[in-house]
């Protein structure tokens, strides 16, 4: 499956304000990265994979719609995934992308 192509073009609008932005296509998918930190991407399974505080990984699933990514079948505390349904609307998108922004702009620039 490729990645959502109006979704990677809501987050670039979303982001288009961000300096040191760029994109980079990544496991099938569209990641948005900030300072060279993935933020966000357009997930090449469907949906929104989110870079998050990994601090607040268990609340954000316990309130959320939002469930843990997994890499080779294990969950990866910091990074979650939301499918396409949860994130139809643009108020929806800015919640996880605020989330993820605020988060990624903690860490250091990688060049």
């Amino acid at each position: 499956m490729a990645y959502d192509e109006d979704l990677a073009d809501r987050l670039r609008e979303l982001l288009s304000g961000e300096r040191d932005l760029t994109e980079k296509k990544m496991f099938g998918g569209l990641a948005l990265l900030l300072a060279g930190n993935i933020a966000v991407a357009a997930s090449g399974q469907g949906g929104l994979m989110v870079r998050i505080e990994p601090a607040d990984t268990e609340n954000l699933i316990a309130s959320t719609d939002a469930y843990p990514m997994e890499m080779r079948g294990r969950p990866m505390s910091g990074w979650l995934r939301v499918d396409s349904e949860h994130v139809r609307t643009k108020r929806q998108l800015e919640k996880w992308v605020q989330l993820s922004t605020t988060f990624t702009r903690t860490l250091p620039k990688k060049t």
